[in-house]
């Protein structure tokens, strides 16, 4: 008689391959907060199989097995930084009434993690540097999770105007222009520059664009 799929070893066996599995993404997700935090400073070129092999104390055939290449590895870090912005910059604001407070809770929170990486660094824009020129994969995630974050400062800039709260005539894409400039510029004047006073001047020039093309 086939043994019954009651059995205490036909319960366990199934236990002990999920288990493997969630020890697995444990693994993987740690070898990711690593790379995140190597790539925070010396860039998304600088990972490698055998640099993250040395910081997390694992073979490099251990850490290639999580990521089969080098450009998924640099697209994972791209990933959680991602979903790390959308968690800290994103949802916070969507807390915020639609119109210009939601505009101005989006570009405070995103103040704050600007503030931060001012002594790190910012992946959006440092891999900027080293992909502009570039086609393939990477370029790509990296682009379109920009392109995500442009897209939702432009959708709360749209509903500014359909609340009444900015002129009709106001055209969101020179408005996101320059709103976004304001970040660049500050971590070229903080962070490269070491200019003081530069959060201060970009917390005015976002004041001083609301006040532009407000109704």
């Amino acid at each position: 008689m086939p043994p019954s799929t009651s059995s205490p070893k036909a319960i366990r066996a199934p236990r002990r391959e999920g288990g493997a599995l969630q020890k697995g993404q444990q693994t993987k997700s740690a070898i990711v907060e690593a790379a995140l935090g190597l790539a925070t400073h010396i860039g998304l070129e600088g990972l490698s199989i055998g640099a993250l092999a040395d910081v997390t104390g694992m073979s490099k055939s251990g850490v290639f097995a999580h990521f089969g290449s080098r450009e998924e590895l640099q697209m994972s870090v791209i990933r959680e930084y991602h979903q790390r912005f959308e968690q800290e910059v994103f949802y916070p604001a969507m807390q915020a009434p639609r119109g210009v407070a939601r505009l101005r809770a989006l570009f405070n929170h995103w103040m704050q993690r600007t503030s931060i990486e001012l002594d790190s660094g910012c992946i959006y824009i440092s891999g900027a540097v080293e992909f502009d020129d570039r086609k393939g994969p990477v370029r790509d995630t990296l682009a379109n999770s920009v392109l995500t974050w442009q897209a939702a400062m432009k959708r709360t800039i749209t509903q500014c105007k359909e609340c009444g709260e900015l002129g009709p005539d106001v055209q969101e894409d020179q408005m996101l222009f320059e709103i976004h400039g304001l970040i660049l510029a500050l971590h070229y004047e903080a962070r490269f520059l070491q200019t003081p006073g530069s959060i201060e001047r970009a917390n005015k020039g976002f004041d001083n664009i609301l006040a532009r093309y407000a109704v």
